[in-house]
């Protein structure tokens, strides 16, 4: 069993997860169906052009992945502390929920696009670079496998 399969009992098993990195400018996807696919995987991007494009985009992605939870991740220093962007990406969780009728949660995201730089230096994926077009999906698969690793932790049978 892989790090990011849980048991069978696990509340998250064969849920379709879509994990989003909130950006002003871009907002990174990533999926994931528990014990079903091997791991978090990037998905792409929106290209935040206003919250009426958002909403549309956001929902085909839905429809396309037959999604069961959101998780967007919250932006904070390094000490947990909360910043103007934490503000944001809370304001906008609080708006996806409005959106739409599914389980919506929160994951800290601290450092998760320092980790995604590294990742994509790292890989020959990407060719040992760092490609922008990319980098917010790779972010949100970070920020899904955080996710993952944390309520498998928690989940006790």
């Amino acid at each position: 069993m892989n790090e990011f399969h849980v048991p069978v009992e696990h509340p998250l098993n064969l849920k379709n997860i879509l994990a989003i990195d909130f950006g002003e400018k871009v907002i990174g996807l990533a999926t994931y169906c528990v014990n079903r696919d091997p791991f978090p995987t990037p998905y792409g991007r929106i290209i935040n052009k206003g919250l009426e494009i958002v909403r549309r985009e956001l929902k085909q992605v839905i429809d396309d992945e037959c999604t069961d939870i959101i998780v967007i991740g919250l932006p904070r220093l390094t000490d947990g502390k909360e910043t103007k962007s934490t503000e944001r990406a809370r304001q906008f969780l609080n708006w996806v929920s409005e959106q739409f009728s599914l389980e919506v949660c929160e994951q800290d995201e601290t450092l998760s696009t320092f980790e995604a730089t590294e990742r994509m230096k790292n890989s020959p994926r990407y060719n040992f670079t760092v490609d922008l077009t990319q980098i917010d999906a790779v972010s949100a698969s970070i920020i899904l496998e955080d996710f993952i690793r944390r309520n498998k932790a928690q989940f006790k049978l």
